[in-house]
């Protein structure tokens, strides 16, 4: 091998060590001993506005409130999953935190929390309809627990013109 070759070689697995190392740093998992990380909340509270758009209170006061109650909730439901679940919905969790997670498996550019509304109803959309199954399964996923989690509770039937389930 040359000496030229040798130092492109050794300049390219530097570089790819550094890349790999950042990614490492950046990496924060979804959930942990204590609930959802903080960049999950994120991801969470960014899908609530998305699939609950209509539903939540109009004023942003309320609205901070209803969504930071349904995170609550969302943890709560979470912590009842089974452990390898759990572990999986972490690991999207992570991966849809990071940008390159974030437009390879949602097509969402802006970060979670700066996209409008119409932007996350895009990428969901986008997600629901693909080709590819992973993304369908990451979409059901979000809308599934999103939905269970803000339904189950009897404070937002009232909201839903609900009365809420017949005495048995």
């Amino acid at each position: 091998m040359q000496r030229r070759t040798l130092l492109k070689v050794g300049m390219g697995a530097g570089a790819l060590l550094t890349v790999a190392g950042a990614g490492v740093v950046l990496w924060t998992p979804g959930w942990t001993k204590d609930g959802l990380s903080a960049p999950a909340r994120a991801v969470f509270a960014a899908v609530a506005r998305a699939v609950l758009d209509g539903t939540l209170p109009e004023a942003a006061a309320g609205r901070e409130a209803a969504l930071a109650a349904h995170l609550r909730r969302l943890e709560a439901s979470i912590a009842g999953l089974a452990p390898a679940t759990r572990q999986e919905l972490s690991e999207l969790l992570a991966m849809l935190s990071l940008a390159p997670g974030r437009v390879a498996l949602a097509g969402l550019g802006p970060r979670w929390a700066d996209a409008s509304v119409a932007e996350l109803q895009a990428a969901l959309q986008a997600m629901r309809v693909s080709s590819i199954a992973t993304r369908q399964q990451v979409y059901h996923a979000l809308r599934d627990l999103t939905n269970a989690a803000y339904y189950a509770e009897p404070a937002t039937w009232a909201q839903l013109g609900y009365p809420g389930p017949t005495p048995v």
